[in-house]
């Protein structure tokens, strides 16, 4: 292993390590301090300044979490509440001046993820003359977990947020330290799917980060009914309290005294709750919906979309057979005495109508329409925002009886295609036709982050949203293409339901 220069940071001198085609990485720099002890529930606070040079060739812990999802492959230092590092690749070669920069947060409900995961590593990018940054932050219970103790304690009166007051710590890492490693940091381009994607819909609405990002990119998710919304304070508050009467701490204190273990597994009992982001008063002054309907987000260029199937029909079903009855029956019960318009919109005559209407449902309840909506809502900022359409689906497996097979593109299949990394994930058999896909998707996003457009030489052309009704999208597979919306109607309707009929 190849051993880099040494790089000055605010907190001392780190080492990274040379990799394949010209990019050296930094793994398992810290921004903030441990969040351990006392720092348990507490905004993160400076990182503890080291003598000598730091090695930073090892991936940090990952964050507290549970094994909830077999598609995630970390690289990490094991896992632990002393979490809060990130991961930078830049080119090896100096260049002339300094590089635009990316910041990725990795999805996973907000309960798991981590930046060292393969589908996130910044190399085929840096490649692209691009430095980017993947950033841990705190999860779950020890991530979001409001506390009417822990509001009076704060100099801010506010509790929960601390993943998203670790993102922001990040975010300001990146733009005292990151000239550094070759970036600009005023050209600062945030992005991430699902959870990751409703974390970049929240910076760009919080007075904390709004001003320290240049772009955004928002793959599957934003922070906006009905999925991921924020909850009043005193809700969360009052929801903290009962996980704390769940797990016999009678105070703040014996919560922070609990091992973090012991934290973890009570939340994998039934009834511990879910841990939602929380309208604070400090990072979150309001919801995400109503600072974007407002005016009051970041306005920066905004690229932004969802997948073909980002949840499967049975989501909507169950274990009920996809019959005439039984559709009308998950209408009924979803949409009340709108179900009728609803059966207009989304037909289930047939099995094939019943799937594909359950399919688009499922997944606009998943994650597709809060995406729609945060869109709709960014193209009154007067900055430009591109719409894409993920439609093309992975190949076959290499073991299909394990990984059977999609006629369209699920939740975060998109990742590996857009950030260059399709050879870092061994489940499936890659062929000419998804590599095409990849760099098509990949060069999209490196133009759009190095100049605030997704367009340049060789592609075809990805025209903006626009103001009015017909809204442009860039239907992305094999033939990439710009279309009308489809399915404008359909999302217009759920968008009055939505407002009117927020989702249990």
């Amino acid at each position: 292993m190849q051993v880099t220069g040494p790089v000055q940071t605010g907190g001392g001198v780190v080492q990274g390590t040379v990799e394949a085609g010209g990019v050296r990485r930094f793994a398992g720099v810290p921004f903030a301090a441990p969040p351990v002890a006392d720092l348990r529930w507490r905004e993160p606070q400076p990182p503890h300044r080291w003598k000598g040079v730091l090695q930073a060739t090892r991936f940090g812990a990952r964050c507290m979490q549970l094994p909830i999802f077999s598609d995630m492959v970390f690289r990490s230092n094991g896992m632990g509440e002393d979490c809060l590092y990130l991961n930078v690749w830049t080119p090896a070669r100096p260049a002339p001046q300094r590089l635009p920069v990316l910041v990725y947060f990795y999805g996973g409900g907000f309960v798991s993820g981590d930046g060292s995961e393969l589908r996130y590593d910044g190399a085929s990018l840096a490649r692209h003359g691009i430095v980017v940054v993947t950033v841990n932050y705190r999860l779950g219970v020890f991530g979001f977990l409001a506390h009417p103790e822990l509001t009076r304690e704060s100099p801010h009166h506010a509790s929960g947020n601390y993943g998203l007051l670790d993102q922001a710590a990040a975010l300001r890492w990146v733009r005292d330290n990151i000239a550094s490693f070759g970036g600009d940091p005023r050209h600062v381009t945030i992005a991430g799917e699902s959870a990751g994607a409703a974390s970049v819909s929240a910076q760009m609405a919080s007075p904390l980060s709004r001003r320290l990002i240049a772009g955004a990119i928002g793959e599957s998710g934003g922070m906006i009914y009905p999925s991921l919304a924020p909850v009043p304070l005193e809700e969360a508050e009052r929801a903290g309290v009962e996980f704390a009467r769940r797990v016999a701490a009678g105070s703040l204190a014996a919560l922070r005294a609990l091992p973090a273990d012991s934290l973890l597994k009570a939340t994998s009992r039934p009834g511990s709750g879910r841990w939602p982001a929380t309208v604070d008063g400090y990072s979150l002054t309001g919801t995400p919906a109503d600072v974007f309907a407002v005016g009051d987000q970041a306005h920066v260029p905004l690229l932004i979309g969802w997948n073909s199937e980002e949840a499967d029909w049975r989501k909507l079903l169950g274990s009920q057979e996809p019959t005439p009855q039984n559709y009308a029956v998950a209408l009924r019960t979803l949409f009340g005495e709108l179900a009728d318009e609803a059966l207009r919109l989304f037909p289930g005559a047939t099995q094939s109508d019943i799937m594909a209407s359950a399919t688009f449902l499922a997944g606009a309840r998943h994650s597709a329409y809060s995406t729609w909506k945060w869109a709709e809502l960014h193209r009154g900022s007067g900055q430009p925002v591109f719409r894409y359409y993920y439609t093309h689906p992975r190949p076959a497996a290499k073991n299909p009886t394990q990984n059977p097979p999609h006629t369209g593109a699920v939740h975060s299949a998109e990742i590996e295609y857009a950030l260059g990394n399709l050879a870092t994930n061994q489940v499936y058999a890659w062929t000419p036709e998804d590599d095409s896909v990849s760099t098509a998707m990949e060069t999209y996003f490196a133009n759009f982050i190095k100049t605030g457009t997704p367009n340049g030489a060789r592609l075809p052309r990805w025209p903006a949203a626009g103001r009015g009704d017909t809204v442009q999208v860039m239907m992305l597979d094999v033939h990439p293409r710009a279309e009308p919306e489809p399915f404008r109607r359909a999302y217009r309707f759920l968008d009055g339901f939505y407002r009117g009929h927020p989702a249990p």
